[in-house]
């Protein structure tokens, strides 16, 4: 089996509340900034890593994700009747995404910056991690609230605490999702059962990053991506 990862998630499937009124008749990844769908800022970021496979979980408005999609060759995990959240969501697209450690995306974020998922690939050490995520230091981003998700100590293991920003973007070992009995489970969980080994690990970003989970991210992420 490859360390390497092959494949990319990205995660698509949720309501985006948060937006209200803009996605009403539409789901969040189709909303634009800077002139294109959030999504296909995603998908540019996976181009740099030439990754075999590119999946991406469907449940709110999925014919109109998959309308624009499936021309772009990205594999389609259907989520019916009910939504899986981010562990189960992955968990059901195992089949599509193959083997082996998988590189997960949020589709909610834009990015200033160096290309993350080269970042991950160039720090990824499978003999000591299970999972290598990308964290924004607080400092570093746009249109967040809170004082951040993790601490990173001097080896890059990561505690759960204030300092970094999970920025939506990881490296990821499946194998542990067998075995959580729940159907609609967070990656939380999985997280937690890694950092528990030691095996968490967490990367910091050097550039900026803008959350675009509310209607007021779009104007920040526009106003990051002209200032470069």
């Amino acid at each position: 089996m490859t360390t390497r990862p092959q494949a990319v998630m990205l995660f698509a499937a949720g309501f985006g509340t948060r937006m209200r009124e803009l996605t009403r008749t539409r789901p969040k990844p189709l909303i634009p900034v800077a002139g294109r769908p959030l999504i296909d800022h995603a998908l540019e970021l996976t181009d740099a890593v030439r990754p075999r496979r590119v999946v991406a979980n469907l449940h709110y408005r999925a014919d109109q994700l998959a309308d624009h999609l499936a021309p772009r060759g990205v594999l389609l995990s259907h989520e019916q009747p009910d939504i899986l959240e981010t562990g189960g969501g992955l968990r059901a697209a195992l089949p599509l995404l193959g083997p082996g450690p998988v590189f997960t995306m949020n589709t909610d974020a834009i990015w200033s910056g160096p290309n993350p998922l080269e970042l991950l690939l160039d720090a990824w050490d499978p003999a000591r991690m299970d999972a290598l995520l990308i964290c924004v230091p607080i400092a570093q981003t746009i249109g967040h609230a809170g004082p951040g998700d993790f601490r990173i100590d001097p080896q890059g293991r990561l505690d759960r605490g204030p300092g970094h920003v999970y920025g939506g973007i990881q490296i990821l070992k499946t194998d542990g999702l067998a075995d959580i009995p729940e159907k609609a489970f967070s990656l939380n969980v999985l997280w937690d059962r890694m950092h528990r080994d030691g095996r968490l690990f967490g990367l910091r970003y050097p550039g900026r990053w803008c959350d675009v989970g509310r209607p007021e991210g779009i104007a920040l992420a526009e106003e990051m991506l002209a200032d470069v």
